[in-house]
């Protein structure tokens, strides 16, 4: 019976760390080919084209497009930029998947 609360906890302690995940790109409808598809993160995803959002691309300083940034609970943590190949990198899924899990890991 413990062990039943005690992953009834865990699970929803993980779904609270997840819904404070966001991943957004940041884009213009010009490179939407080298776009990455943000359908694999299980969190909030949004891509924001930069003729849309002016705004966000100022405060945040998106210097190349596209670039993915990871938040968490609003907090900018890891950015994934294109430069200017406007391409990002081939491994960007990984690379940001790899800063989410360690932010899972580190609510435990």
């Amino acid at each position: 019976m413990r062990l039943c609360v005690i992953i009834a906890y865990l699970a929803t302690f993980a779904s609270f760390a997840q819904s404070d995940i966001e991943v957004v790109q940041y884009s213009a409808e010009f490179v939407k080919a080298n776009e990455i598809s943000l359908k694999s993160f299980r969190y909030d995803t949004k891509t924001l084209y930069m003729s849309k959002a002016q705004d966000q691309f100022k405060k945040l300083n998106i210097k190349y497009i596209p670039t993915v940034i990871l938040f968490y609970n609003g907090e900018e943590v890891y950015r994934v930029e294109s430069g200017i190949s406007l391409k990002l990198p081939e491994n960007s899924i990984e690379l940001i998947g790899n800063e989410i899990e360690e932010i899972i890991e580190s609510k435990f």
